[in-house]
C-alpha cells in the first residue's frame, strides 16, 4: 500500500471490547478522523484512552569517512559475518 505525501501518522491507546489494553497503535491518516475511522474498523467498539499525532522523523545526513574514501568492506566480508 502506498501511502501519499499527505498523510499522518497517529498513535493511539486503545482498550479492546474484551478489556485487553493496546499500546502504541500506530495508524496512517489523511487527518485524525480518517485515522480513527481506520481504527474502528480494525477495533469495533473499542474505547480510546489516548491518541497522538507522530511527527515524522527527520532525515540525518549520511557522513563519509574522515578520509574522503568510501568505506572499503567487500560483500564476502559481510557475508562472512552474518554467517558466524
Amino acid at each position: 500500500m502506498l501511502l501519499s505525501l499527505n498523510t499522518t501518522k497517529f498513535g493511539f491507546r486503545i482498550r479492546t471490547r474484551q478489556g485487553l489494553v493496546v499500546e502504541h497503535l500506530m495508524i496512517h491518516g489523511r487527518d485524525e478522523a480518517d485515522a480513527e475511522r481506520k481504527l474502528r474498523q480494525m477495533y469495533p467498539h473499542c474505547e480510546i484512552l489516548e491518541r497522538s499525532v507522530m511527527q515524522p522523523a527527520v532525515m540525518q545526513p549520511t557522513l563519509a569517512p574522515a578520509s574522503g574514501t568510501p568505506d572499503e568492506t567487500s560483500f564476502e566480508e559481510i557475508v562472512s559475518l552474518i554467517s558466524k
